[in-house]
């Protein structure tokens, strides 16, 4: 907490991560481009950013993109908000965002979702909780069905429904450093299963699929995780489910290796 609200602290920092608010995924040129100061000066801040973990950075070829994450702010609300008054906040943040014409999060754009966070675990233990079915849904509530070969296929049983489709695929299995596979099929069946809206999920379901990459990374006695979800296109429904999605999972997720229970289902 102490080094989240040092970085946050310094205005040029805060320029910073509202430049990655109104675009993620920047190269460092491209945000020197926003500040009057010295290269090495925004170096020093991203550096800073990124050690209290509010920014997460992704190669692409030979440049460093830098996106912005959510996961230290969720962890300072759930600290000082409880679940009920979460819920007010955010529809009075929704409702501050509409007025304003300001969105709270980059969910219009083509850029890829990206999310980082720390757990005090085994990058065997994570990858374990990555891959196995009842493992994912103590954290998740789904199951996700695989060999987890490069190629195979993977049965989603949401909500009591199972998708399976031969575009439901492993991309990447390198355990336990790596793991990429592409989103399911959005189905009418799985829209009704969860309640959705229908127009929403005719909206999800004439995307192209996406991919979703998990990167591990060990750190001292801890495992750097990071969720890159990527391949939306401009405008997606999806990309603004996910978005809202993933920050419960990856923290019922890591309150589980941590603790032994995964937080209480909403």
């Amino acid at each position: 907490m102490d080094e989240i609200f040092r970085a946050l602290s310094d205005p040029s920092r805060r320029s910073l991560l509202d430049d990655l608010n109104r675009r993620n995924g920047q190269t460092q040129g491209e945000l020197c481009s926003g500040l009057s100061m010295a290269r090495q000066s925004v170096s020093k801040h991203l550096a800073i950013l990124e050690h209290a973990n509010l920014i997460s950075t992704v190669k692409r070829g030979r440049e460093k993109l830098h996106y912005l994450n959510a996961e230290p702010i969720n962890a300072i609300a759930d600290r000082w908000i409880n679940r009920y008054d979460q819920r007010r906040a955010a529809a009075l943040a929704d409702l501050k965002s509409a007025l304003e014409h300001n969105p709270m999060d980059n969910s219009g754009t083509d850029e890829d979702f990206v999310y980082t966070t720390y757990i005090k675990t085994t990058p065997e233990k994570l990858w374990q909780a990555l891959t196995e079915p009842a493992f994912i849904k103590q954290y998740w509530g789904i199951e996700l069905i695989s060999d987890w070969k490069v190629g195979s296929t993977i049965d989603w049983q949401v909500a009591g429904v199972t998708i399976s489709e031969p575009e439901q695929v492993v991309l990447i299995s390198d355990k336990p450093r790596k793991l990429s596979f592409t989103w399911h099929t959005v189905t009418e069946e799985f829209g009704k299963a969860i309640n959705a809206d229908p127009q929403e999920v005719a909206d999800m379901a004439a995307e192209k699929r996406s991919t979703a990459t998990f990167e591990l990374e060990q750190q001292g006695d801890v495992v750097k995780l990071t969720l890159i979800h990527s391949g939306f296109p401009k405008d997606s429904a999806l990309r603004a489910g996910v978005s809202q999605g993933w920050q419960p999972i990856l923290s019922s997720l890591k309150t589980l290796l941590e603790t032994g229970t995964p937080l209480p289902a909403e």
